[in-house]
């Protein structure tokens, strides 16, 4: 008798597909209410694998020579054109076409020299306007990207990160360790605790605070 092995084949990844009556619905909506704006929006919202890995340089140990790579590569500065807040300290990088970096491995002593990031997750931390010697309170910190983003635009008096997933919360202080220099440490809580009891815990604490809890879905590290 001869036995014959069959090798069952890989199930192969449907690629997504863009919902024409969702864009047809948005065509209609958005090129009323944005004008001309609406064809630059359509472009990103359809082309998501260009935003959905940014690269966000450590200004802490600075990749001056990865810098000059990603030009190379056809890497585009997001921050383009004037905007009402956005600190030279912060260095975020766009491939103009699909490429995702390889994630640098946590090694302790060893401070990495980007972050990848949705680059969606960095509008919040713009619209915070951080300024140096200001309390900040990252209410939902984890993985820790947006704590990250603050630091790279000022050096804030205090900040309070928060996570009260304690599974989460291993991997927010991986983080931290992994990108902030040890004198930075001093200015910088975390804790897991129930964010809705932080308030009345330490009323009038913070000049500001992030509160953002979609991390699960647009941050990676």
């Amino acid at each position: 008798m001869v036995l014959t092995l069959l090798k069952a084949k890989p199930e192969r990844k449907h690629a997504k597909q863009i919902c024409k009556v969702v864009l047809d619905h948005f065509e209609k909506q958005y090129s009323k209410e944005l004008g001309d704006a609406w064809n630059t929006v359509r472009d990103i919202l359809t082309s998501p694998s260009c935003w959905q890995y940014a690269v966000l340089l450590n200004r802490f140990n600075y990749p001056f020579e990865l810098e000059k790579d990603l030009h190379l590569k056809g890497y585009h500065s997001l921050f383009q054109g004037s905007l009402p807040y956005c600190p030279k300290s912060m260095k975020c990088y766009l491939s103009r076409t699909p490429h995702r970096m390889p994630s640098e491995r946590h090694q302790i002593g060893n401070l990495k020299k980007y972050y990848l990031l949705n680059a969606a997750s960095l509008l919040p931390v713009l619209a915070l306007e951080l300024r140096d010697g200001e309390k900040v309170l990252d209410l939902c910190a984890a993985p820790g990207g947006k704590s990250l983003a603050l630091l790279q635009c000022a050096y804030p008096g205090y900040l309070h990160c928060n996570e009260y997933d304690s599974l989460r919360l291993r991997w927010l202080r991986q983080t931290l360790e992994s990108f902030i220099p040890q004198p930075l440490v001093n200015v910088i809580k975390v804790s897991e605790l129930d964010g809705r009891e932080m308030g009345d815990a330490q009323p009038e604490t913070f000049d500001k605070v992030l509160l953002l809890h979609c991390d699960r879905l647009i941050d990676s590290q």
